[in-house]
């Protein structure tokens, strides 16, 4: 299938010939369904917290974090673009069209935060806001020819004023780690970038970083990195062979955020926050997602406690008491059930079993109540060893034309969004390889084009899926304001952005 050259292509990109040929079986082979069990609901695979539950977890994780105890970092996916933020927009400038979305852009038009940035560019320009034409301030808004919003990521976009200064979500999320992402007075934050925009995010950061750390009394440890190349996925043609440029050459493309798994490995922390950076809000309601952060931090702690408690009983003697206790913990706590054979197996393999189960990494994923929202959701289902667990599933994952795997996926109560904390060590403070914990079978296969030709792409498992497929997972439900994502720019007129 590959050639001399393909074969120096492959690996000039620091990608193995044998990783691209298995991307080329699943596009031959296609990922098979995941098996659903049911949906996980409060008190069965999600946990509702008291408030008496909330407070203890919250004091514990903050004297660890006080006292140094732990590692904390804060990772923010942050590459993407903004372009979708601006359909509309773009449609206006280039066709002439406007909807509703686009009227209501210009009557708002003054509050956003961006407002005073874009009368200061068109006046550079001789223009005045409040008379010049309408494709003007449009073009003054998306282009280079003024603020150039239709070309940079989301994360250095003006979302919210305040009064002093407006703010980039970049710098919410500065705000956001000073008050739970705290270890000693030390904040550590890691923001995944795309390579053009680097520079941008790292001249906004030696900007404000001094104010923010005199202001919260902190000093910033910030880091970037980029999506590597090496974990893009070969494009192929409807026959499954491998799509070639104009030069011949193969087809790489980015592979979706779960290929940010190798990013989220290589930082070196005891418990790790994840957050999409458009989730973000000003000051006046930030409280309660500071309190559930800490808290998910908090019985992400308590958990590995327990579990690094267990393992070191299993070190030793076992008997047939351990082996129960354990049973329950698994089934009732951390919602894995062992394949149906289990209870015939020997003490040998029930051990190596429960070792395995518990020796891997933990994650606690906010989940809110579901209100419609496309996107994945917290699901019991089938594992290839036999054993069900807690899933975080996509659409895409599900054979929709089953009618019992489609009601229960229609079923589900909450929606999964992309607010984690995840312990990535062992109890000795290792760091696991997460890739051990990928599975592979949860990739996706989308249709794509390119110069005019169609092709089908491939994405990696999601990071808070597949790529996470098999770590121990509790679902804990977390307040709808919590969840205040940016997908158009009008998003920014709603009353929790304002």
């Amino acid at each position: 299938m590959f050639i001399e050259k393909d074969i120096v292509q492959i690996n000039d990109r620091g990608s193995d010939i044998q990783v691209v040929e298995e991307q080329v079986r699943y596009f031959e082979n296609g990922f098979p369904f995941l098996q659903l069990s049911k949906a996980a609901t409060v008190g069965d695979g999600v946990i509702r917290l008291t408030d008496e539950q909330i407070a203890q977890v919250i004091s514990d994780f903050d004297k660890s974090a006080a006292d140094g105890e732990i590692a904390l970092l804060k990772f923010v996916p942050a590459s993407g673009a903004a372009t979708r933020m601006f359909k509309s927009l773009f449609g206006f400038l280039e066709q002439g069209k406007k909807d509703k979305s686009v009227e209501e852009f210009f009557a708002k038009l003054p509050d956003f935060a961006f407002y005073e940035d874009l009368k200061t560019s068109l006046a550079a320009d001789g223009s005045n806001i409040e008379t010049a034409d309408e494709k003007t301030i449009v073009s003054y808004f998306l282009t280079n020819k003024g603020l150039g919003y239709g070309e940079l990521p989301k994360g250095l976009l003006k979302f919210h004023n305040y009064d002093s200064r407006s703010r980039t979500p970049l710098e919410e999320h500065l705000v956001e780690g000073a008050k739970y992402a705290n270890a000693g007075s030390n904040v550590q934050i890691h923001f995944t970038v795309s390579p053009e925009h680097r520079d941008k995010f790292e001249k906004l950061v030696v900007e404000v970083l001094p104010s923010y750390q005199s202001e919260f009394g902190v000093r910033y440890i910030v880091s970037f990195s980029e999506q590597k190349s090496s974990t893009d996925t070969i494009a192929v043609n409807l026959d499954n062979t491998p799509f070639r440029e104009k030069d011949d050459s193969l087809l790489f493309r980015p592979a979706g955020h779960g290929a940010l798994l190798e990013n989220l490995g290589q930082l070196d922390a005891d418990i790790i926050f994840i957050k999409n950076i458009d989730n973000v809000v000003p000051d006046r309601i930030k409280e309660e997602t500071i309190t559930y952060k800490k808290a998910l931090a908090g019985i992400v702690l308590q958990y590995q406690k327990r579990i690094f408690a267990f393992l070191e009983k299993l070190s030793g003697q076992v008997d047939a008491s351990l082996f129960a206790e354990l049973d329950t913990f698994f089934q009732k706590e951390l919602c894995v059930i062992p394949p149906a054979a289990f209870g015939s197996w020997s003490d040998d393999q029930k051990k190596e079993y429960f070792v395995r189960k518990l020796d891997r990494p933990l994650r606690a994923c906010g989940m809110v109540k579901n209100q419609g929202e496309p996107g994945g959701g917290p699901f019991w289902a089938e594992n290839a060893d036999g054993s069900s667990s807690l899933q975080i599933v996509e659409s895409a994952q599900v054979d929709v034309d089953n009618e019992d795997q489609n009601n229960i996926f229609k079923n589900s109560t909450h929606f999964n969004p992309v607010d984690l904390v995840c312990g990535v060590k062992n109890g000795k403070g290792e760091l696991y390889d997460l890739k051990k914990f990928r599975d592979p079978l949860t990739g996706f296969i989308t249709a794509k084009s390119k110069d005019g030709k169609d092709l089908k792409a491939q994405e990696l498992p999601g990071l808070w899926n597949g790529a996470m497929a098999d770590w121990n997972t509790l679902f804990v439900e977390v307040p709808l304001i919590t969840f205040n994502p940016v997908k158009t720019v009008n998003d920014l007129l709603r009353e929790q952005h304002q």
